[in-house]
């Protein structure tokens, strides 16, 4: 490998995870970033092009990339959610793709005047709703259960459905065209399946068994599986072209449901890895468009591009939706989210070309409506999506959410408090008797263990965003903050501080290891044997307002020295328990939340301790 090429892998790298973070600081869709910048580092200012710098290897680099993101998005697929909206979610893996590949085909011949083979293979590319732009959208947007896992599914599995009859389309009229189209499609896809079938679940059973076998060492436990869908995917695409799609896909969802003791270790690294190829990816593919194709857009073709937006997917999505539970809001939302990503980049590229090489020469308008059907929907979809969710109230309109893990009488006290000021609140604990007094004082509870799998599937846990674990088990508290700081973060999960834990060395074998568990809260002493004394005693939870005229400042002059600082709720509604984040500006605060005695001024609440 060439100096030169070493300096465009690793910049395609460096500028695509800067653009991801970019992208969470802003809240903004980081596809949208990756896209403009591919057309910078692209057609813009020559300076990357895939085509060439890459030559022979540019297809299957994406392919194999492709193949990863699809087993990662198998991954988070599993069968309880399937068993909850069973009936909607085959809907839209079937009738929904009936009538888009439909639509799709037909205004294509009729409206623009393209031959059949182009006209039926633009239609099952529109299909596609790939996981590499609608799992980006759905974090952003933390919608509820129920649309999430619907898009989710439909996405991922819709993405090796549009690419297989892509291949058979494309097939049937390079080979013969003796046989009805329709007969040599619904062969090749029983074949694709079967083969998907066969060895994705054979090799997805076998590699679990090994696991808990203990046949395979920890560390190289995600190597094999990485491998393992590599193999999949070239052994399938061996028997069928294209089946390795589906087979990869198949293969996710298969592990993701065998209760696997390492799955959540599996998950992560395959996240980091789907990170790093999806914002590769999407540089590489748009800078590789040229910029002449686009003149060969005519009105016909953006009016084309309209109607799958705003007319074709509605309709599919409430026609095959008839007759289902599916709220009206629900069907709303994905009536109107639908964006295209890599696979339909990747498939129209490939196959465009490819069909006018052998005579199609309308086929050169694939690869220009199908990316800008990828930047329309990604834009579109991507910036309405968190707006949308909202005004239909299948997302939380709050930016911040608590889960408390320990129902003791302080802390469901403290839960009624962060309701009272409008922060979602949700109290968790194994006792039925501890969640009495919460639910008397209308707070959701949750009964049952935070550990278990379950909770996962009856919780909306995209609504939280911040976990506080309470529980008087010091070691509990630390477990439950090591599970759950790989999805909210590790600034975002708190503990209650271990007793003494701060009297100890750093060479003390009883003093906890800072690198797990989440950060302790409050300061020396204040631990769960102090909240209960005092709390017995008549302390209590208040919050104070801050205003121009009692600032920050005259707060913290005229507390009694016996107040704790709990919390703050910043005028954004985002809650920084104590210690909080120095950089948060004392203009920011709207309430802060103190731990007082029994009889104290609320308006002179401080702490003495800061």
């Amino acid at each position: 490998m060439n100096h030169h090429m070493a300096e465009l892998l690793a910049s395609i790298l460096i500028v695509g995870i800067a653009l991801q973070w970019i992208g969470w600081r802003l809240k903004i869709p980081a596809l949208i970033l990756l896209i403009a910048a591919g057309f910078i580092m692209g057609p813009v200012t020559g300076w990357l092009n895939p085509s060439e710098d890459f030559g022979e290897l540019l297809q299957p680099m994406i392919a194999l990339s492709v193949a990863v993101i699809l087993f990662e998005g198998g991954l988070s697929l599993r069968w309880h959610e399937l068993k909850q909206n069973s009936r909607v979610i085959y809907r839209l893996i079937t009738w929904s793709v009936l009538l888009t590949f439909a639509f799709g085909s037909l205004s294509v011949h009729y409206l623009i005047g393209v031959s059949w083979p182009v006209s039926l293979i633009f239609g099952a590319i529109i299909i596609v709703t790939g996981p590499t732009v609608i799992m980006p959208l759905l974090k952003q947007a933390n919608l509820k259960k129920g649309p999430s896992s619907l898009l989710r599914w439909e996405g991922i599995v819709n993405d090796p459905i549009g690419a297989l009859l892509v291949v058979l389309i494309y097939g049937y009229y390079v080979r013969t065209e003796n046989e009805t189209l329709a007969l040599g499609v619904f062969i090749g896809l029983a074949i694709s399946l079967v083969v998907s079938l066969v060895l994705s679940v054979s090799l997805g059973l076998f590699i679990a068994r090994s696991f808990r076998k203990g046949l395979v060492p920890e560390y190289l436990k995600s190597p094999l599986i990485l491998v393992a869908v590599l193999l999949v995917y070239t052994l399938a695409n061996k028997v069928q072209s294209e089946a390795g799609l589906l087979a990869t896909t198949i293969l996710g969802i298969t592990l993701a449901n065998q209760n696997l003791k390492t799955l959540h270790e599996l998950k992560r690294f395959k996240e980091y890895v789907t990170i790093l190829l999806v914002s590769s990816t999407f540089i590489v593919l748009t800078a590789d468009i040229d910029p002449e194709i686009i003149k060969y857009l005519q009105w016909q073709s953006w009016l084309v591009l309209a109607l799958v937006i705003f007319i074709f997917r509605p309709l599919a999505v409430y026609l095959s939706t008839i007759g289902t539970d599916i709220s009206k809001q629900e069907r709303a939302l994905l009536a109107w989210i639908a964006p295209r990503g890599i696979v339909a980049a990747s498939v129209a590229g490939l196959f465009g070309s490819e069909l006018s090489k052998i005579g199609y020469a309308d086929a050169e308008l694939l690869l220009p409506m199908v990316f800008a059907l990828i930047i329309m929907t990604v834009l579109l979809h991507g910036l309405t999506i968190g707006w949308l969710a909202r005004k239909l109230n299948l997302a939380s309109i709050h930016p911040d959410g608590i889960m408390i893990v320990g129902a003791a009488d302080w802390s469901t006290r403290l839960a009624v408090e962060l309701q009272k000021n409008d922060i979602p609140v949700m109290l968790i604990d194994t006792q039925w008797a501890q969640l009495e007094s919460a639910r008397m004082q209308n707070i959701p509870i949750h009964y049952g263990e935070v550990l278990s799998e379950r909770t996962e599937e009856v919780l909306e846990l995209a609504h939280f965003t911040k976990l506080v674990a309470v529980t008087p088990n010091e070691a509990y508290n630390t477990l439950i903050c090591s599970l759950f700081a790989p999805e909210l973060g590790k600034r975002n999960v708190y503990e209650l501080r271990w007793s003494n834990v701060d009297k100890l060395s750093d060479e003390s074998v009883n003093k906890p290891s800072e690198a797990i568990g989440g950060d302790r809260l409050f300061i020396d002493g204040v631990d769960d044997e102090y909240f209960k004394k005092t709390y017995a005693e008549g302390w209590t939870f208040k919050s104070t307002p801050l205003t121009e005229e009692y600032t920050l400042d005259d707060y913290l002059n005229s507390n009694p020295e016996s107040t704790k600082l709990i919390c703050l709720i910043t005028k954004a509604g985002f809650v920084n328990f104590y210690p909080w984040d120095q950089n948060i500006e004392p203009e920011d605060i709207a309430i802060l939340m103190s731990y007082v005695p029994p009889q104290t001024d609320t308006k002179k609440i401080n702490s003495g301790e800061r």
